[in-house]
């Protein structure tokens, strides 16, 4: 049957109720909007009303239980009348409209059963501004407004409900409503944002149940997805951070398995008053009825923030708000266009490092693995298996094109055999597990953060033994046996050459390095003994060892092990040296520096700030292995000691943080700081301007270490911040170093890029031992 719509007063061959087959189009139009209009009476105030009733501008019907009210209204700061479903409060906010896209301009609007059996809108000049469009009924029918807010329209005779509001959503959830898929049908139930505030129109924005086997809600931007929840669980949306279980008592998903799925919510307190709507900007918005304010309060909305947006950070990028950048690439993947990703732009996503072994088609090559990701948003496009929960990880491994896999309690089994879309990293304990598979190298290269640290009462105090025999024995010898051992002693200055062990006891033809401190050098008997008794109690693999000291009258030697390849300083600053030191060793370099300074502020007995180190002060040994030497400005804390000050401030400019250049006050954080500047020797203004690869030797800047090279930088400028609270304990350091922790915060401009002066930045960069120790005297 062909339908009419009434335009302007003219009919249009699509769509009316208003029709006969016998009698002409022209002349049917004029007589039954002439039937209709004298066969209509005012609306009783009931919650239904019959097609010889209507409903005009200010007047309404209202639900049962007088939750609801249908009527007539304009948006705030308009004229334009609508027909609305809304809340029984005193500010009124519809919950549905019926006709969005046609506004009425007048004020003598109706609202009514035409002959048909639809509802329709019809404004002043009897036009037909909106219908329920119902084609395949002629009866007698009836419309009720319930006290959910669901406006029915039934056929008398039998009851059926031929049409409902529910099915049709504006741009507001209530409680009982449905958002879902009738299956059978393929009749999506979705909210419609309004254009505007004052346009109830369709606007840009959609919301809705996403993918019935792991459902999930969505707010879409046209075709394009805007933001996502996260899988369901039974309970809660797991992608929604801190949502509460609690929620179980309103929310629910329904499959019925006879072609309908569908959520709804309802809470237990029927009292309260409250909806979900979706706002022209794309923000889905709970709120509720504040009967003391009498206003709406929101108490939930999404997105919140930029990494709530669907896709911020492109393919196997992850999104953490508390990380700057917000975006990082997961392990085992780089950025696809380093240059816009450096400028803030993520959308280009990440690409793997390396291939998997199934695209290797290697059989030689190690087995790829999976790394464990915590309190991640699950990616979407996740496909639900079957496998049990001991069998999803190994499903996954058997299958080549699976990515990804994760388990949840309610959900099950779910593989990822696409790119990875819609990451994000939560704070706290929230969201669930990823694994993510990568290549064997990446699980190579994960650090181990463990240190092993060897402490005997037995050797501790031989090693004090030892140090009282020599000094005892040197006191004691004259000026000729003196002079004597001078030819094995070097210079202030010197590098660490090869010594005979003559005079000393133990094995003949022991290699050692003898110090020899000089008259200038500032470091008295007291910084000399300083330096016996500390490091004596000391065993760490990564510090060096003293065999000996001596001391007479103005001459002070420590006797140490002999480290063959000198001092770190040599092979940073000498243009020969330096070929030798690759990336990975730099890497085992900073690291056992690391594990070094760890140990003495929290592993060792003795809680221990050294006060100076730099690189002319870091030992190698054989193999690069490095040892931190020169304890003579060390300081031992209390067990609840965390700072000193002191006005007699002592270190190398340069590698002194701030706070006790200036002010003479130290703590684990200062050492943290010439941490920072052993591992940086770079300038601020490189880092700001994105070029930190430019610095890098090219003979270490490998493509594949420039992701690791960049976290390094990272790490070294955060070492070095100006204030104390700003910088990361060593342990910290480690854990970064190592991507434990992978989300790395954006280091604040350090102290030393400006407060250098002048004639100090012009000075060679190469440390030299002969101004190894300045003396600063402190605020």
């Amino acid at each position: 049957m062909k339908k009419l719509d009434f335009v302007h007063g003219k009919a249009k061959k699509h769509s009316t109720s208003f029709n006969t087959s016998t009698i002409s189009m022209s002349f049917l139009q004029p007589f039954c909007l002439l039937l209709l209009c004298f066969s209509l009476k005012y609306c009783c105030c009931t919650d239904t009303f019959t097609s010889n009733q209507f409903i005009r501008n200010n007047e309404t019907i209202a639900s049962n239980g007088n939750s609801f009210k249908l009527g007539f209204f304009s948006p705030v700061n308009t004229t334009n009348l609508y027909v609305g479903i809304y809340y029984n409060v005193p500010l009124i906010t519809a919950v549905w409209v019926a006709n969005r896209e046609k506004p009425i301009n007048d004020s003598s609007g109706l609202f009514a059963i035409a002959e048909d059996g639809n509802l329709v809108v019809l404004n002043g000049q009897k036009q037909i501004m909106w219908s329920t469009n119902i084609s395949d009924y002629r009866g007698n029918s009836s419309a009720q407004l319930l006290d959910t807010g669901n406006l029915v329209l039934r056929d008398n005779s039998s009851g059926r409900i031929l049409w409902q509001s529910f099915e049709h959503p504006s741009d507001s959830f209530v409680q009982k409503m449905k958002l879902g898929t009738q299956i059978g049908t393929d009749e999506k139930y979705v909210m419609t944002s309004w254009k505007s505030p004052t346009d109830p129109s369709i606007g840009s924005f959609s919301a809705g149940v996403g993918p019935l086997n792991i459902p999930q809600v969505f707010v879409w931007n046209g075709s394009y997805p805007h933001w996502r929840s996260g899988p369901w669980n039974g309970q809660i949306f797991i992608g929604i951070p801190n949502m509460e279980t609690v929620y179980n008592n309103g929310f629910n998903f329904v499959d019925d398995k006879e072609g309908s799925a569908y959520l709804t919510f309802t809470y237990a307190n029927e009292s309260t008053i409250t909806y979900f709507s979706l706002n022209s900007g794309g923000t889905l918005v709970q709120k509720y009825w504040n009967d003391g304010k009498q206003d709406w309060q929101v108490t939930w909305s999404a997105p919140r923030n930029d990494c709530d947006l669907y896709g911020k950070c492109g393919l196997f990028g992850s999104c953490h708000l508390s990380g700057s950048p917000i975006c990082t690439c997961l392990k085992g993947f780089e950025p696809k266009n380093l240059e816009e990703w450096n400028r803030g732009n993520w959308t280009s996503g990440c690409v793997r490092t390396m291939n998997l072994q199934c695209d290797r088609n290697n059989t030689e090559d190690k087995e790829d693995g999976f790394l464990k990701l915590t309190n991640m948003k699950l990616p979407d496009f996740g496909v639900w298996s079957n496998a049990p929960e001991g069998e999803c990880g190994s499903q996954c491994f058997h299958n080549c094109s699976c990515i990804a896999y994760a388990y949840y309690t309610g959900i099950g089994c779910m593989h990822w055999t696409h790119g990875l879309i819609d990451i994000q990293k939560f704070s706290g304990h929230t969201g669930a597990t990823l694994y993510l598979r990568v290549a064997y190298t990446e699980l190579d290269k994960k650090k181990s953060m463990k240190v092993f640290i060897v402490i005997t009462v037995i050797l501790g105090s031989t090693a004090i033994a030892i140090c009282a025999y020599f000094f005892w024995m040197r006191i004691r010898r004259k000026r000729g046996t003196k002079q004597q051992s001078e030819r094995y002693l070097m210079k202030e200055g010197d590098a660490y050459p090869k010594y005979s062990n003559e005079g000393l006891p133990g094995d003949k033809g022991q290699e050692v390095a003898v110090k020899r401190l000089s008259r200038s050098s500032g470091q008295g008997l007291e910084e000399f003994m300083n330096e016996v008794v500390v490091i004596s109690k000391l065993q760490h693999r990564n510090l060096v060892r003293i065999l000996g000291c001596c001391v007479e009258k103005e001459e002070k030697m420590l006797v140490y092990e002999y480290m063959p390849n000198g001092s770190l300083d040599t092979f940073l600053f000498d243009q020969q040296e330096k070929v030798h030191l690759d990336w990975s060793k730099r890497i085992n370099i900073i690291e056992g520096i690391g594990r070094g300074l760890l140990y003495l502020h929290r592993d060792s007995r003795l809680k221990i700030i050294h006060r100076d180190l730099k690189a002319s002060n870091i030992l190698l040994d054989e193999e690069l292995n490095p040892k931190i030497s020169d304890f003579g400005m060390a300081r031992i804390f209390g067990g609840n000691q965390d700072q000193a000050n002191t006005r007699r401030v002592v270190g190398t400019y340069g590698y002194m943080a701030p706070e006790y250049a200036m002010g003479g006050r130290f703590s684990e954080k200062s050492d943290v700081f010439s941490f920072g500047v052993l591992l940086l020797e770079i300038a601020w203004k490189l880092w700001n301007e994105q070029k930190v690869l430019e610095l890098m030797d090219p003979r270490i800047c490998d493509p594949s270490f420039k992701t690791e090279i960049w976290r390094y930088v990272n790490v070294g400028l955060l070492c070095v911040q100006d204030f104390a609270q700003d910088r990361p304990t060593v342990s910290t350091v480690l854990s970064m170093l190592s991507s434990e922790i992978a989300d790395l915060p954006t280091p604040k401009q350090p102290a030393f890029t400006e407060r250098l002066p002048s004639a100090e930045t012009s000075q060679n960069t190469r440390s030299v031992n002969n101004v190894t120790v300045t003396i600063v005297e402190g605020r």
